[in-house]
């Protein structure tokens, strides 16, 4: 991969997860997570339809298919956030969310939907993380795909990143398109 796709495809690099992840850090994470709606909602303001079915990248997903994915993406998350708080180390169920950005909803709807979708979906989620104790983000669950056991603090992390990393598709695209 060259240095410039490898730049279109990770914006804020690759995530990166904390050697010990703080109290700090998920009070940061948090955070993140509650400012990511009206980012995504300033970031795609005043694009046309023309725009927003731009490819981020050569073979990427348009800027619409992104806000869709985000939307797609962070409901799963929140559910296994839920299930994990709620139950002893459940298995969570994958999606293929390559297939899902190709469902006519993730191609075709209002961008307005999945705006408004992560504002509700988010304050929810801030609203549930702020609720937990410490010691609550040392629950987790069993990802199957590697059989792993991921812990919500570390979730949150990847989460946190997962929402800037496609916003900066979206901010790297009107850069690099001048608008």
């Amino acid at each position: 991969m060259t240095a410039e796709t490898e730049q279109l495809r990770f914006p804020i690099g690759k995530y990166e997860a904390p050697q010990n992840i703080t109290l700090e850090n998920i009070q940061n994470w948090i955070n993140e997570l509650e400012q990511l709606p009206a980012e995504f909602k300033d970031a795609v303001n005043l694009l046309k339809a023309e725009q927003l079915n731009t490819p981020y990248r050569p073979g990427g997903w348009t800027l619409l298919q992104v806000v869709h994915h985000v939307a797609d993406s962070h409901m799963n998350s929140y559910i296994r956030f839920k299930l994990a708080a709620s139950e002893d180390l459940p298995t969570i169920k994958p999606y293929f969310e390559d297939r899902w950005a190709e469902f006519e909803d993730g191609k075709t709807a209002a961008v307005e939907i999945s705006l408004t979708l992560l504002q509700g979906l988010h304050s929810r989620w801030v609203l549930f993380l702020r609720s937990l104790k410490p010691e609550d983000f040392e629950k987790g669950f069993i990802h199957p795909e590697h059989g792993k056991l991921v812990l919500l603090k570390e979730a949150l992390g990847m989460y946190a990143w997962h929402g800037k990393h496609h916003l900066h598709h979206i901010l790297q695209t009107k850069k690099l398109q001048g608008w």
